[in-house]
């Protein structure tokens, strides 16, 4: 049984034609999916700006409703009916540490929350368990009388992590962690992170930029590209030999020290129109190796190669 099962998940945001026109064609924010996530794995997140991660994420915490679609977690359905059951299932840890904190809380009141609305504790029982959360997270029980401002970039994602961890869930979704911190404290987050997820059996979805934390980290890398899933595969293997000419394009784009910059192989830089998406595969504008075929017919994710998925009419030989 999968830790995290999603079959066909979408989500259309809808769009008015006017000030006080009526409903016309939404927006495909995330196109149908489906993939899953087995106990203690790290699924990584991939893809550009607009690609569907964010909304992906948020829809499996429960913060935004999918169109279609559903979610199960341990082979039961999530029902955003009982937010209480669903947050003790999974939970969100933001990119911004310091702005995911209520600035008028105290660190004890934040990471007491969930303690009280989700499993009813009383005073010394959530003192007992605050305690052993921080110890969990390397920060000091003094620390809890103070205020979100007052704390360091790293120390506030501690805080944001140790929040989630409160509620005790069995997955937690990571949105770009480490991104607004400096290269030595992700580094502690990031051990501090995999130290959490050995110890307490938690399952992972890490979505970042940052292709060389994601490989780093993840068991599995998902690439997403304008709401679909574009290829998925094991960390090692993607991007040193991706299938879908985009996850190639990505490994391309990111620096690596000693090799010169360059423009990537590619004959669009133009992302498809949300409004008016194209017929066939939506990457074929930006695809070197794209045909008529590709502009008419959008391609299935099929397996191609030793757990490795793509979807593409004309993957990447070896």
């Amino acid at each position: 049984m999968h830790a995290l099962e999603v079959t066909d998940l979408s989500k259309t945001f809808a769009l008015r034609s006017g000030l006080f026109g009526g409903p016309r064609d939404g927006v495909r924010a995330v196109r149908p999916m489906s993939f899953s996530v087995s106990r203690g794995e790290t699924l990584g997140i991939v893809g550009e700006s607009g690609c569907g991660k964010s909304t992906l994420a948020r829809m499996l915490v429960g913060l935004l409703e999918p169109t279609t679609g559903s979610i199960e977690i341990d082979g039961s359905a999530l029902d955003t009916a009982d937010p209480a059951a669903f947050g003790r299932l999974i939970q969100y840890v933001f990119q911004d540490p310091i702005s995911s904190l209520n600035p008028r809380k105290s660190i004890r009141q934040i990471i007491e929350t969930p303690l009280k609305r989700l499993y009813g504790m009383g005073a010394a029982e959530r003192q007992a368990r605050i305690a052993e959360i921080l110890a969990s997270v390397n920060l000091r029980e003094a620390f809890l009388e103070r205020y979100p401002h007052e704390f360091s970039g790293g120390q506030a994602q501690r805080i944001g992590i140790a929040r989630a961890l409160a509620a005790a869930p069995k997955i937690m979704i990571l949105d770009e962690p480490v991104s607004a911190l400096d290269v030595s404290v992700q580094a502690q987050v990031l051990n501090l992170l995999a130290e959490l997820r050995a110890r307490l059996d938690l399952t992972y979805l890490f979505i970042s930029h940052d292709l060389a934390v994601v490989e780093a980290v993840s068991d599995r890398v998902m690439v997403l590209y304008f709401g679909s899933v574009v290829e998925i595969g094991r960390a090692e293997r993607i991007f040193a030999a991706p299938k879908h000419p985009y996850t190639r394009l990505l490994a391309e784009s990111a620096p690596v020290v000693g090799r010169p910059l360059r423009a990537p192989e590619q004959t669009g830089t133009e992302l498809p129109d949300p409004l008016n998406p194209p017929p066939g595969c939506a990457f074929a504008g930006r695809c070197p190796r794209a045909t008529a075929l590709c502009r008419e017919t959008e391609p299935p994710l099929e397996t191609m190669g030793e757990d490795q998925l793509a979807a593409c009419h004309h993957p990447i030989a070896d």
